[in-house]
C-alpha cells in the first residue's frame, strides 16, 4: 500500500515537473476529445433515431413510387384508421398527417434571402404533443410542456396561428404576437396570413414550424373559387402521414391492411418503420457518415497517440539517469513502467474527461444542441455518454501512446547509463 501511494505521488510530482509540456499535451488532448465528442454525438443521435423500436411503433405511409411523396388529403381518414374496415382488424392507437409548406415573407419569388424563409409542417394541431418525436415525450411537469401546450391551445383556437422554432423566430426578427403574411414558394399563387402564438422548446425544432391543416385546405379551396380551377397540388397536398402501434406485429397487420386496401392503389401508398424511413432519407449522407465513423475519428485518436508518445518519449529520454538511480535504489522495472504510464494515463484521463464534459455543458446549455443540420434534424444533443467516451478515449489514447516510451524506461540499463556519466 505504501509503494503504491509512493508511486502515486511520484506520478503526479513528474507529472507537473515540466509544465508547459504537460500543458500543451493536455490542449491537444483536449482538442482531439472535442472533435471526436462532436463526431461521436451526431452519430449517437442518428444510430438512435434509426433503431427501431420492439414496441410503440410509429409508422410512416407515403406514395410508394414517387419521391417526394404526393398524396390526395382524402387519404388521410382511411389511413388514420390502417384501412381497418372489421372490428377484428387492427386500428393505429394514434396518427398525424403532414403537409411541407415552403415559404417566404418576401413576395418576389425571385428572393433568395433564406433568413426569410419558413419551413413548416402542416398538420393537426392536437398531435403536436402526441406524436412530434421528442415532443411526445416530455414530462407534463415541464416548463417546455407546459409552454408548448400553451402554444398549441392556442393554435387551435386561431386558425391563422402559427408556433415556430426559436432559431427561426430570431432570424426573422419576430416575437409571439406578431402578425405576418407568407407566400409559398412550392404551392404557387398561394399567400397565407399568419400570428405567431407560441414556440417550440428549443433543440431538435430551433428551425421547425407547424400551423393548421384546415388553414391550407381553406387557402386551396379559395384558389379554386378565385381561379375557376383546383389548384395544381389539391389532389397531391398530403406528403406523409404517421402511424403509432403497440408492436411489430401490429405493424404487419396495418401494412398488409393498407397494401391491401383499393382505395389506397391510386396512387398507391407504402408503409415502413420511421426508423427505417428516416435512415432512407439518410442515404444521401451515407458516404460522409461511413468518413466520419471509419476515417475521422480513428485519425484523430492516431494522431492523440501520436502527440502522448512524443511527448513521453521527450520526457523518458530526459530522465534516463533518474530511471536508473531508481533501479540501483531498488525501483523493479515493472513499477517504473507503471510510473510512466500513469502519468500519461492521468494527463489523459483529466483532459479527456475535461474536454468531454466542457463539451457537454457548453453545446447542451450554452448552444441548446449540436447545429449540425441534416434534413429536418437541425441539432443534435450531445448524450451523457459521450463524457465516457471522451474520458475513455483520452484514457485510451494515452495508453496506447506511452506503451513503447515505457518499455523504454523500465529497460534502461544501469552500467551503460552510469558510463556515459563516467
Amino acid at each position: 500500500m505504501g509503494l503504491t501511494l509512493r508511486l502515486a505521488w511520484l506520478v503526479l510530482d513528474n507529472t507537473f515537473r515540466n509544465p508547459l509540456r504537460t500543458l500543451l499535451t493536455a490542449l491537444g488532448t483536449v482538442a482531439l476529445v472535442l472533435v471526436v465528442t462532436l463526431v461521436y454525438t451526431v452519430l449517437d443521435n442518428l444510430d438512435r433515431i434509426t433503431t427501431e423500436k420492439s414496441a410503440n411503433l410509429k409508422l410512416i405511409a407515403t406514395e410508394k413510387w414517387q419521391i417526394p411523396s404526393q398524396l390526395p388529403y382524402r387519404y388521410v381518414a382511411g389511413l388514420a384508421q390502417g384501412a381497418a374496415k372489421n372490428e377484428t382488424d387492427t386500428r393505429p392507437t394514434d396518427y398525424m398527417s403532414w403537409a411541407f409548406f415552403l415559404g417566404s415573407l418576401e413576395a418576389d419569388q425571385s428572393s433568395r434571402d433564406f433568413n426569410s424563409f419558413i419551413f413548416a409542417f402542416v398538420m393537426e394541431p392536437e398531435k403536436v404533443l402526441t406524436m412530434m418525436d421528442e415532443l411526445d415525450e416530455l414530462s407534463p411537469d415541464s416548463s417546455d410542456y407546459k409552454n408548448l401546450a400553451a402554444a398549441v391551445e392556442k393554435l387551435k383556437q386561431n386558425k391563422q396561428g402559427i408556433i415556430l422554432g426559436q432559431s427561426r423566430m430570431k432570424k426573422l426578427n419576430k416575437k409571439v404576437g406578431d402578425r405576418f403574411k407568407l407566400y409559398s414558394r412550392n404551392y404557387k399563387d398561394i399567400s397565407l396570413e399568419f400570428e405567431i402564438v407560441g414556440t417550440f422548446p428549443q433543440g431538435r425544432y430551433d428551425e421547425s414550424t407547424t400551423f393548421r391543416r384546415d388553414y391550407l385546405n381553406s387557402a386551396l379551396d379559395q384558389y379554386q373559387r378565385d381561379k375557376g380551377k383546383a389548384h395544381p397540388l389539391a389532389d397531391k397536398s398530403l406528403n406523409l402521414v404517421w402511424l403509432r402501434v403497440p408492436t411489430r406485429d401490429a405493424f404487419n397487420e396495418v401494412a398488409n391492411q393498407i397494401a391491401e386496401a383499393p382505395e389506397f392503389s391510386a396512387p398507391a401508398v407504402k408503409v415502413e418503420t420511421a426508423s427505417s424511413g428516416i435512415g432512407n432519407f439518410l442515404e444521401g449522407y451515407r458516404d460522409l457518415l461511413w468518413g466520419a465513423r471509419y476515417l475521422l475519428a480513428p485519425a484523430c485518436m492516431a494522431t492523440l497517440a501520436l502527440v502522448i508518445a512524443n511527448s513521453i518519449s521527450i520526457s523518458v529520454r530526459e530522465r534516463q539517469q533518474e530511471f536508473a538511480v531508481m533501479k540501483v535504489l531498488g525501483f523493479q522495472p515493472y513499477q517504473i513502467l507503471l510510473l510512466v504510464l500513469g502519468e500519461a494515463l492521468f494527463v489523459g484521463v483529466v483532459a479527456g474527461f475535461f474536454s468531454a464534459t466542457a463539451t457537454y455543458a457548453f453545446v447542451n446549455y450554452g448552444l441548446g444542441g449540436l447545429p449540425f443540420k441534416i434534413g429536418f434534424l437541425p441539432t443534435f444533443d450531445v448524450p451523457v455518454s459521450a463524457i465516457f467516451v471522451g474520458t475513455l478515449m483520452g484514457a485510451g489514447t494515452a495508453l496506447l501512446g506511452s506503451l513503447i516510451p515505457a518499455w523504454s524506461a523500465c529497460s534502461v540499463k544501469v552500467s551503460e547509463i552510469f558510463s556515459r556519466v563516467t
